[in-house]
Protein backbone atom coordinates (compact mmCIF):
# COMPACT_ATOMS: atom_id res chain seq x y z
CA UNK A 1 0.00 0.00 0.00
CA UNK A 2 1.44 3.71 -0.83
CA UNK A 3 0.31 6.87 -0.58
CA UNK A 4 0.81 9.98 -2.89
CA UNK A 5 1.61 13.86 -2.06
CA UNK A 6 0.35 16.76 -3.53
CA UNK A 7 2.87 16.25 -6.77
CA UNK A 8 1.11 12.21 -7.44
CA UNK A 9 4.60 11.17 -6.38
CA UNK A 10 4.27 7.40 -4.95
CA UNK A 11 5.76 7.36 -1.52
CA UNK A 12 5.98 3.94 0.15
CA UNK A 13 5.29 2.84 3.30
CA UNK A 14 7.76 2.40 5.81
CA UNK A 15 8.75 -1.04 6.34
CA UNK A 16 7.83 -2.30 9.98
CA UNK A 17 9.82 -4.25 12.18
CA UNK A 18 9.40 -8.09 10.82
CA UNK A 19 8.34 -7.01 7.64
CA UNK A 20 10.03 -8.64 4.72
CA UNK A 21 12.52 -7.40 2.17
CA UNK A 22 10.59 -6.63 -1.08
CA UNK A 23 12.06 -9.51 -2.88
CA UNK A 24 11.31 -11.98 -0.26
CA UNK A 25 7.58 -10.87 0.31
CA UNK A 26 7.21 -11.04 -3.66
CA UNK A 27 8.53 -14.67 -3.64
CA UNK A 28 6.24 -15.56 -0.71
CA UNK A 29 3.73 -14.33 -3.10
CA UNK A 30 4.48 -16.32 -6.07
CA UNK A 31 5.27 -19.63 -4.06
CA UNK A 32 1.94 -19.90 -2.27
CA UNK A 33 0.09 -18.54 -5.21
CA UNK A 34 1.77 -21.32 -7.25
CA UNK A 35 1.03 -24.18 -4.51
CA UNK A 36 -2.46 -22.54 -4.67
CA UNK A 37 -2.90 -23.29 -8.23
CA UNK A 38 -1.57 -26.36 -7.71
CA UNK A 39 -4.05 -27.31 -5.42
CA UNK A 40 -7.11 -26.82 -7.09
CA UNK A 41 -5.85 -28.67 -10.35
CA UNK A 42 -5.56 -31.53 -7.84
CA UNK A 43 -9.05 -30.96 -6.17
CA UNK A 44 -10.73 -31.00 -9.53
CA UNK A 45 -8.59 -33.83 -10.54
CA UNK A 46 -10.12 -35.29 -7.65
CA UNK A 47 -13.66 -34.47 -8.47
CA UNK A 48 -13.36 -36.05 -12.05
CA UNK A 49 -11.92 -39.33 -10.75
CA UNK A 50 -14.96 -40.12 -9.36
CA UNK A 51 -17.43 -38.52 -11.13
CA UNK A 52 -16.30 -39.82 -14.18
CA UNK A 53 -16.01 -38.33 -18.09
CA UNK A 54 -19.68 -38.60 -18.56
CA UNK A 55 -20.84 -37.31 -15.11
CA UNK A 56 -23.36 -34.10 -15.84
CA UNK A 57 -20.92 -32.06 -13.87
CA UNK A 58 -17.65 -33.12 -15.46
CA UNK A 59 -17.72 -30.69 -18.42
CA UNK A 60 -18.33 -27.31 -16.03
CA UNK A 61 -15.44 -29.50 -14.26
CA UNK A 62 -13.31 -29.51 -16.60
CA UNK A 63 -13.42 -25.85 -17.78
CA UNK A 64 -12.32 -25.01 -14.43
CA UNK A 65 -9.68 -27.36 -14.28
CA UNK A 66 -8.52 -25.70 -17.45
CA UNK A 67 -8.58 -22.48 -16.05
CA UNK A 68 -6.77 -23.74 -12.96
CA UNK A 69 -4.06 -25.30 -15.23
CA UNK A 70 -3.36 -22.15 -17.23
CA UNK A 71 -3.13 -20.03 -13.86
CA UNK A 72 -0.21 -22.88 -12.82
CA UNK A 73 1.40 -22.86 -15.95
CA UNK A 74 2.04 -18.71 -15.94
CA UNK A 75 2.74 -19.32 -12.06
CA UNK A 76 5.42 -22.11 -13.06
CA UNK A 77 6.70 -19.52 -15.54
CA UNK A 78 7.10 -16.85 -12.93
CA UNK A 79 9.24 -19.39 -10.62
CA UNK A 80 11.23 -19.89 -13.02
CA UNK A 81 12.13 -16.51 -13.86
CA UNK A 82 11.96 -14.98 -10.62
CA UNK A 83 14.38 -17.51 -9.11
CA UNK A 84 11.67 -18.49 -6.41
CA UNK A 85 11.61 -21.85 -5.45
CA UNK A 86 8.37 -23.91 -5.09
CA UNK A 87 6.61 -25.07 -1.72
CA UNK A 88 8.67 -27.69 -0.25
CA UNK A 89 4.51 -28.80 0.55
CA UNK A 90 3.85 -30.25 -3.34
CA UNK A 91 3.81 -33.79 -2.22
CA UNK A 92 1.70 -33.18 0.53
CA UNK A 93 -0.80 -30.78 -1.77
CA UNK A 94 -0.48 -33.36 -4.42
CA UNK A 95 -2.02 -35.84 -2.06
CA UNK A 96 -4.42 -33.41 -0.17
CA UNK A 97 -5.85 -31.98 -2.82
CA UNK A 98 -6.96 -34.96 -4.75
CA UNK A 99 -8.05 -36.78 -1.44
CA UNK A 100 -10.02 -33.23 -1.18
CA UNK A 101 -11.46 -33.17 -4.46
CA UNK A 102 -12.49 -36.81 -4.40
CA UNK A 103 -14.13 -37.27 -1.15
CA UNK A 104 -16.13 -34.07 -1.39
CA UNK A 105 -17.25 -35.80 -4.85
CA UNK A 106 -17.84 -39.50 -3.18
CA UNK A 107 -20.07 -37.08 -0.85
CA UNK A 108 -22.48 -35.97 -4.07
CA UNK A 109 -22.67 -33.08 -6.55
CA UNK A 110 -23.45 -30.30 -3.84
CA UNK A 111 -20.70 -31.46 -1.61
CA UNK A 112 -18.28 -31.41 -4.55
CA UNK A 113 -19.50 -27.66 -5.01
CA UNK A 114 -19.13 -26.46 -1.57
CA UNK A 115 -16.04 -27.77 -2.12
CA UNK A 116 -15.20 -25.32 -4.96
CA UNK A 117 -17.21 -22.22 -3.09
CA UNK A 118 -14.49 -22.34 0.08
CA UNK A 119 -11.66 -22.75 -2.13
CA UNK A 120 -12.79 -20.28 -4.44
CA UNK A 121 -13.94 -17.79 -1.72
CA UNK A 122 -10.60 -18.36 0.19
CA UNK A 123 -8.54 -17.65 -3.07
CA UNK A 124 -10.62 -14.28 -3.74
CA UNK A 125 -9.90 -12.42 -0.28
CA UNK A 126 -5.98 -14.18 -0.51
CA UNK A 127 -5.71 -12.78 -4.69
CA UNK A 128 -7.30 -9.20 -2.90
CA UNK A 129 -4.69 -9.12 -0.35
CA UNK A 130 -2.72 -9.32 -3.14
CA UNK A 131 -3.65 -7.04 -5.16
CA UNK A 132 -3.99 -4.10 -2.38
CA UNK A 133 -0.23 -4.89 -1.90
CA UNK A 134 1.18 -4.66 -5.99
CA UNK A 135 1.51 -0.93 -6.28
CA UNK A 136 5.15 -1.61 -8.28
CA UNK A 137 3.86 -4.64 -10.05
CA UNK A 138 1.35 -3.62 -12.46
CA UNK A 139 1.77 -6.56 -14.84
CA UNK A 140 1.86 -9.45 -11.83
CA UNK A 141 -1.57 -7.19 -10.32
CA UNK A 142 -3.02 -7.53 -14.12
CA UNK A 143 -2.38 -10.87 -14.10
CA UNK A 144 -4.38 -11.76 -10.48
CA UNK A 145 -6.51 -9.81 -10.59
CA UNK A 146 -7.54 -12.05 -14.28
CA UNK A 147 -7.26 -14.80 -12.73
CA UNK A 148 -9.00 -13.45 -9.24
CA UNK A 149 -11.94 -12.98 -12.01
CA UNK A 150 -11.89 -16.75 -12.77
CA UNK A 151 -11.98 -18.18 -9.14
CA UNK A 152 -14.85 -16.02 -8.39
CA UNK A 153 -16.45 -16.97 -11.43
CA UNK A 154 -15.51 -20.59 -10.33
CA UNK A 155 -17.50 -19.98 -6.77
CA UNK A 156 -20.49 -18.60 -8.55
CA UNK A 157 -20.83 -21.54 -10.56
CA UNK A 158 -20.68 -23.38 -7.90
CA UNK A 159 -23.33 -21.77 -5.89
CA UNK A 160 -25.61 -22.11 -8.56
CA UNK A 161 -24.88 -25.87 -8.71
CA UNK A 162 -26.41 -25.82 -5.64
CA UNK A 163 -22.99 -25.69 -3.40
CA UNK A 164 -24.94 -23.62 -0.45
CA UNK A 165 -27.50 -26.30 -0.12
CA UNK A 166 -25.34 -29.24 0.73
CA UNK A 167 -26.18 -30.87 4.08
CA UNK A 168 -23.92 -29.22 6.69
CA UNK A 169 -22.78 -26.72 4.52
CA UNK A 170 -21.42 -24.21 6.90
CA UNK A 171 -19.59 -26.85 8.66
CA UNK A 172 -17.98 -28.29 5.33
CA UNK A 173 -17.69 -24.97 4.23
CA UNK A 174 -15.88 -23.81 7.08
CA UNK A 175 -13.42 -26.66 7.42
CA UNK A 176 -12.57 -25.85 4.24
CA UNK A 177 -11.82 -22.58 4.53
CA UNK A 178 -9.43 -23.21 7.82
CA UNK A 179 -7.35 -26.04 5.75
CA UNK A 180 -6.95 -23.52 2.87
CA UNK A 181 -5.98 -20.52 5.09
CA UNK A 182 -3.85 -23.01 6.74
CA UNK A 183 -1.92 -23.99 3.73
CA UNK A 184 -1.52 -20.45 2.05
CA UNK A 185 0.20 -19.83 5.65
CA UNK A 186 2.47 -22.52 5.36
CA UNK A 187 3.30 -22.56 1.25
CA UNK A 188 4.64 -19.23 1.80
CA UNK A 189 6.81 -20.66 4.65
CA UNK A 190 8.21 -24.00 3.92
Amino acid sequence: MTTRNADKKTIPPLPLPGDLPRKAALARMLRVDHAGEFGAARIYSGQLAVFGARHRLSPTIRHMAAQEERHLQSFDKLLVERRVRPTALGPVWHVAGFALGAATALMGERAAMACTAAVEEVIDEHYQDQRDRLDDEPELEAMIAEFQAEEVEHKDIALEHGAAETPGYTLLSGAIKTGCRAAIWLSKRV
